[in-house]
């Protein structure tokens, strides 16, 4: 379950919810502004070895420790989304890559930080040496027909949106 904010990161005051704009927000007294939330931005890379297989990492952290994903991760401060999932692909996976096209924008809730939006693309994985790393515990390409069930809808969801767009 993941922690509600109590304080103000700006002053230290203590945070109330109030009602806003037809909304719950939360509102420091303190330094009178509210505190807007948004969803934390995320990425997810579809890596096709040829037409039928499709590269999946089993998560070594939580959440969803020994479930199988796309590689990605949260995008930095200093990085563009697409920087954002090349990184994101090279730690976990080995691999360099060129982000060939979108696939989609799908909001997840996560247990652990809340609202995220990820941001699928499909990527040409084109050097390095295929291995786990960082949070994941291994990699694997799979049969686009016979995937194993995977830890978030968001990214079945991508999956499906590539797979309509290749028809």
């Amino acid at each position: 379950m993941r922690n509600q904010k109590r304080f103000c990161p700006l002053c230290g005051g203590r945070l109330e919810r109030i009602t806003r704009d037809g909304r719950m927000r939360l509102y420091c007294g303190q330094c009178d502004r509210i505190l807007y939330e948004n969803p934390l931005p995320a990425t997810a890379a579809a890596v096709r070895h040829d037409e039928d297989n499709l590269l999946l990492v089993k998560r070594a952290t939580e959440p969803a420790r020994g479930e199988w994903c796309l590689p990605g991760g949260f995008v930095e401060l200093d990085e563009t989304p697409e920087q954002g999932v090349l990184r994101e692909l090279r730690e976990e996976t080995g691999l360099e890559g060129t982000v060939d096209h979108l696939i989609g924008v799908v909001p997840e809730e996560s247990p652990l930080y809340g609202p995220l939006i990820i941001i699928g693309y499909e990527v040409s994985a084109h050097k390095g040496r295929l291995k786990a790393g960082d949070d994941a515990g291994e990699v694997k390409y799979f049969p686009l027909r016979g995937l194993p069930p995977l830890a978030f809808d968001s990214h079945q969801a991508l999956i499906d949106a590539m797979a309509r767009r290749k028809r």
